[in-house]
């Protein structure tokens, strides 16, 4: 079954549409850490497939922000990877366009997972005072979005600080049941309710070091869980 057939492409801002019955790539035609042999079902994006469409979000971003200075709010630790690549795209197209964004980086951290469940109790780290914030342009950028409750509690915790504007940029966007509806304005990729790692997203710390985002398998969730 090829990959045309199971990616569809949702309009500009609802991201590239992965299938529930897309079955992955055979880990055997990408590479991968040795140390993880036995630890993923599949690979569900390649690394290069991110990279290109981060390139678009960039380009997304700088349509809609150019000339406007922001300031990039980056959700660790998932979503340092897809900000770090996310920001160099857009400097890039800063250097070659008569538009550019100045930009500053600040990092929050949140944690709301015990190995592969979300919890209720949700910790926001480096978010205590964001009155800089004030008036300014903002971009929330994070890794994955699931029901949205996060989202939604970070949105309320940052408009209190009364920015000017607010906008979010995710990766990936999963389709899971009671979806608050808290979806962000540029979204990489729509994908099944499957629990992934790679590309800085992890399972209690490990597989931060894959650069595909892949499906973890029952193995890899019982030898590392905590």
């Amino acid at each position: 079954m090829s990959a045309e057939n199971n990616m569809a492409d949702d309009g500009r801002s609802g991201g590239i549409v992965i299938n529930d019955d897309w079955p992955g790539y055979s880990l055997d035609l990408f590479s991968f850490p040795a140390h993880y042999s036995g630890d993923l079902d599949c690979v569900v994006i390649p690394h290069g497939v991110i990279m290109d469409r981060t390139e678009r979000l960039a380009r997304n971003i700088m349509d809609d922000l150019g000339d406007h200075d922001i300031v990039v709010l980056c959700v660790l630790k998932g979503g340092y990877q897809f900000c770090a690549d996310l920001v160099d795209r857009i400097k890039a197209l800063s250097c070659n366009s008569n538009r550019t964004i100045p930009m500053r980086v600040h990092f929050i951290r949140l944690k709301s997972y015990l190995n592969d469940q979300s919890t209720e109790d949700l910790h926001i780290v480096g978010a205590e005072d964001l009155s800089f914030l004030a008036g300014k342009n903002v971009l929330i950028v994070e890794a994955i979005v699931g029901t949205g409750k996060t989202m939604k509690t970070l949105l309320k915790h940052v408009e209190a600080f009364r920015p000017k504007m607010i906008k979010v940029a995710g990766l990936l966007v999963k389709r899971v049941p009671h979806n608050s509806a808290c979806l962000p304005d540029y979204v990489g990729f729509e994908i099944p309710n499957r629990f992934v790692v790679g590309y800085a997203l992890d399972y209690n710390e490990y597989f931060r070091d894959l650069n595909h985002i892949c499906v973890i398998s029952e193995s890899g969730k019982m030898k590392y869980k905590i």
